[in-house]
């Protein structure tokens, strides 16, 4: 379509999971459970707002290894971000976006749906950026443009494999636990290594 713009990064990844769809939202939708899936995010709590619901706000807390595109000035070690849920449709779809240092949500949206399916359902992992974000913006502050345009293709790379990489882990939580997951569950692992600056 003229005129519109391409987002910076759109990438997703989906799996057959041997649950129910009311059950597999009731474990993504809490994310104090990120540490069942997540690459990055080792933890939070909600802080503002009914918890799961639109509107609602998430710290998440995260850790990166020093080997993340290690040429780039991207956030390592421990850091905190937060989340702003934006969508929540029991049984179909949960979302949320990644806030500024203001509060601002911005143009960056993860989210999971799922779809019922034959013993089970489909579940889809999805994140899309759409102008790039205050942290996205740091980072390639002082890039030329040969060193940006590699940045957005290794950023790019590393977000398709932790999608990757969430989807194959909760695959694996949802169907290690009971039939049916009590609503408002919180299933949280201390242990696991996203939330990120993205």
């Amino acid at each position: 379509m003229p005129g519109k713009q391409d987002p910076l990064f759109e990438v997703a990844a989906e799996s057959f999971v041997a649950a129910s769809p009311g059950d597999a939202y009731r474990v993504f939708s809490d994310l104090r459970n990120s540490p069942l899936w997540s690459i990055e995010c080792t933890g939070g709590d909600w802080t503002g707002g009914e918890p799961g619901a639109v509107g609602s706000v998430f710290r998440g807390d995260n850790v990166r290894s020093g080997d993340v595109v290690p040429w780039a000035p991207v956030v390592r070690g421990r850091w905190s971000t937060y989340a702003e849920v934006v969508a929540a449709v029991p049984g179909r779809r949960f979302a949320w976006a990644m806030r500024d240092d203001a509060g601002r949500a911005q143009d960056s949206v993860w989210s999971f749906t799922v779809a019922a399916a034959l013993g089970g359902c489909l579940l889809a992992h999805r994140f899309r950026m759409g102008r790039p974000t205050e942290g996205i913006r740091k980072i390639t502050a002082g890039m030329t443009d040969a060193d940006r345009a590699r940045f957005f293709r290794e950023w790019a790379a590393k977000l398709a494999h932790d999608l990757s990489e969430t989807v194959h882990r909760l695959k694996a939580a949802l169907e290690r636990q009971p039939a049916t997951v009590p609503a408002g569950a919180t299933l949280g692992l201390r242990s696991a290594t996203g939330t990120g600056e993205a």
